[in-house]
């Protein structure tokens, strides 16, 4: 039923747009590949190297909250072992549950804390990404807009769209004069500041979502994934 309305509205948009063009009229169709020009736009890259970086400074933060909590449970257990020992006196094993209950308490609260810090870093992390890849988005869609009015397109189409129904490009074909994606991506890098002396990152190219090529390194939108937190021992 999906794949039936989807045609049928398809049909329906070709149909109106049939109508709305003269006969005798010129369509001028261009084609953009953006999952390239997104990739290619040397802030892409810039913005991947300061993700990594505030991903990397989260990680260490969640480390050392964690190794504390791992060292409270080594605690925990060891004042258990010491409390189970028959030649412990009463008084002993008092104090050792004294401690053990304290220790207890204040594990508690550090998996609190470790949950909170968690939640916030991640959400802050999560507000970076689509801050960034937004603020790239409409960087393009500016230069895109230029070179539509210069070029005096009609249509402009995605080369890179997948469709909802089966998977495939929503474009079959298209020539590949009708490509402009290399002058947006003259454009977008014309001002590129001089390389730095700071190593490249192999296996971090960007990659928007909706590609084919799968990014060990790169979250779908062509950003870092989040560091996998440790689980709780």
């Amino acid at each position: 039923m999906k794949k039936t309305l989807s045609l049928a509205a398809a049909g329906i948009f070709a149909a109106a747009f049939a109508s709305a063009v003269p006969a005798n009229a010129e369509v001028k169709v261009g084609t953009i590949d953006m999952q390239k020009v997104f990739v290619a736009y040397y802030k892409t890259r810039d913005a991947e190297d300061k993700l990594t970086d505030a991903q990397k400074a989260y990680k260490e933060e969640l480390d050392q909250r964690m190794d504390l909590y791992k060292k409270n449970l080594h605690s925990i257990n060891k004042l258990n072992e010491e409390m189970n020992r028959p030649e412990l006196s009463t008084a002993s094993k008092d104090q050792k549950g004294q401690e053990r209950d304290a220790k207890i308490a204040e594990t508690k609260g550090l998996e609190k804390e470790i949950g909170e810090f968690r939640a916030t870093r991640e959400k802050q992390l999560q507000e970076q990404v689509n801050r960034m890849r937004q603020g790239i988005i409409e960087e393009i869609m500016r230069v895109v807009n230029e070179q539509v009015k210069a070029q005096n397109f009609d249509l402009v189409f995605d080369k890179s769209g997948q469709s909802l129904n089966f998977g495939v490009p929503v474009l079959v074909y298209s020539r590949e004069a009708m490509d402009f994606s290399e002058s947006v991506i003259t454009k977008l890098n014309a001002n590129r500041p001089p390389p730095s002396s700071k190593p490249e990152r192999t296996g971090s190219a960007a990659q928007p979502s909706g590609t084919n090529t799968p990014a060990t390194t790169t979250r779908p939108g062509g950003f870092p994934p989040s560091p996998a937190a440790p689980r709780k021992p």
